[in-house]
């Protein structure tokens, strides 16, 4: 017996909106299903994976997953959700967007399964570049009516909203040229259902009507949306003040990406868990209930940030992550720091007091490098003088025995830090130039 997709989702909370018919579809025989993508980045941010994990779980059911690349729509912009019309592609960025892109995906979907239900990449580029505009108009226009593009939210929000600038006819004519990607993957590759999140409902049942009156009433095509992921609090998801959370580790490193799920509130990582892991539903049910019993421990939010940071990334970068974790909260050794690359290192000392030392110095004891005017880690010499035969300061992890023992080129971390730690809890990091 197949395993029901649209109840994985419900359980899951990832169900949102879905055309009447289509779950007993979905249970009687396997169905290719597509979520589109806009190219407009070379890696997608986590704002993407609710829409991954949709077409994750459609094929571990059994059904067969296209992945769009939106390479044409990428060139025109949508208005969903939208307060302004989006910056326009060239086509060899979007190329270059969309092999990043696929290679990420490929750790969430199996492009090489011997399977009938393997996973596909497309790009939509492919198929209207030749498409002139009169055949356009003539095989895709006349089927919609004006009517019926107006009545849609996402133009109602844009004609009535804020923005001063309306919308513009490349903007409104993308509902048609979503809708037509549905027919191309209807009619090329049998593709009878789309996946999106919420605020692409309407330019999704504009495609399911394109295909019914351009093939016939009795054709079946399916939509199915999931909510847009917020927090508890209603903020929006998977934004942080410095910006986006990307999968690409060369945006975000792996231990920022872990850090935002394990700071994630006790409410969050409830609903999250469910929504970005491919647990089952037994083992969450599970560690809910442990959770509830000591919150202190945040169990919940480890499991999820180890889960998703090892699917997203891998093992090595989730024990890494770990690590780097425990370098500010637990014990850790000089070599644990130069185990680290060097984003992560400036990644996990973000925000401490940071001081800038020329390499001439180096050589000098410690005292006269740290307790000087331009390099404030101590207020006096006395004050570190005490403070090291207190045995409360540490070098690179390390216990600092004497005050004047010299700092040599031989103590820099990846060549260039030093990081002075005063106490349990203050850390000064100095770069040495």
């Amino acid at each position: 017996m197949r395993k029901n997709f649209v109840e994985e989702l419900r359980w899951r909370g990832m169900l949102a909106q879905i055309m009447p018919g289509t779950e007993e579809f979905l249970q009687k025989e396997m169905v290719t299903a597509y979520l589109g993508t806009d190219p407009t980045a070379d890696s997608l941010h986590i704002g993407h994976l609710c829409g991954i994990m949709m077409l994750r779980h459609l094929q571990r059911c059994g059904h067969k997953p296209i992945i769009l690349v939106g390479g044409a729509t990428g060139m025109i912009g949508d208005p969903s959700g939208k307060s302004q019309e989006r910056n326009l592609l060239d086509a060899d960025t979007l190329y270059h967007n969309q092999e990043a892109i696929k290679k990420q995906v490929a750790k969430f979907l199996d492009f090489e399964s011997k399977e009938e239900n393997a996973a596909e990449m497309v790009n939509n580029y492919d198929w209207m570049k030749d498409f002139t505009f009169l055949d356009f108009a003539r095989e895709v226009g006349k089927h919609i009516t004006v009517n019926y593009m107006m009545a849609k939210d996402s133009v109602q929000q844009r004609l009535n909203g804020t923005a001063h600038d309306g919308l513009s006819f490349t903007e409104f004519t993308y509902q048609l040229l979503q809708g037509y990607d549905f027919l191309y993957l209807y009619q090329h590759k049998g593709c009878r259902l789309q996946l999106g999140g919420n605020d692409q409902w309407g330019n999704m049942t504009t495609g399911t009507e394109l295909i019914r009156r351009t093939l016939g009433s009795e054709t079946e095509a399916y939509a199915l949306t999931c909510p847009l992921i917020t927090k508890a609090d209603g903020k929006k998801f998977g934004k942080t003040e410095t910006g986006n959370i990307w999968l690409d580790p060369k945006r975000t490193s792996p231990y920022k990406f872990y850090q935002f799920w394990l700071n994630v509130s006790d409410d969050d990582a409830e609903r999250y868990i469910k929504i970005f892991t491919s647990l089952e539903k037994d083992v969450i049910d599970a560690l809910v209930e442990e959770h509830k019993t000591d919150p202190g421990r945040r169990m919940l939010q480890k499991r999820l940030a180890e889960e998703v940071t090892t699917m997203v990334h891998s093992k090595e970068d989730l024990d890494m992550a770990i690590e780097a974790s425990n370098i500010l909260f637990g014990k850790s050794t000089k070599e644990s720091l130069q185990r680290l690359d060097e984003q992560t290192f400036l990644d996990i000392f973000e925000g401490v007091p940071q001081f800038q030392l020329p390499k001439s110095e180096l050589g000098q004891p410690a005292i006269e490098l740290f307790a000087r005017d331009d390099v404030k880690v101590f207020a006096s010499k006395g004050e570190m003088r005490k403070l090291v035969q207190g045995g409360g300061v540490s070098l690179n992890k390390e216990k600092l025995e004497a005050f004047d023992r010299p700092v040599t080129a031989d103590d820099l971390i990846d060549g260039k830090y030093l990081l002075v730690q005063r106490g349990k809890k203050n850390y000064y990091l100095v770069t040495v130039k």
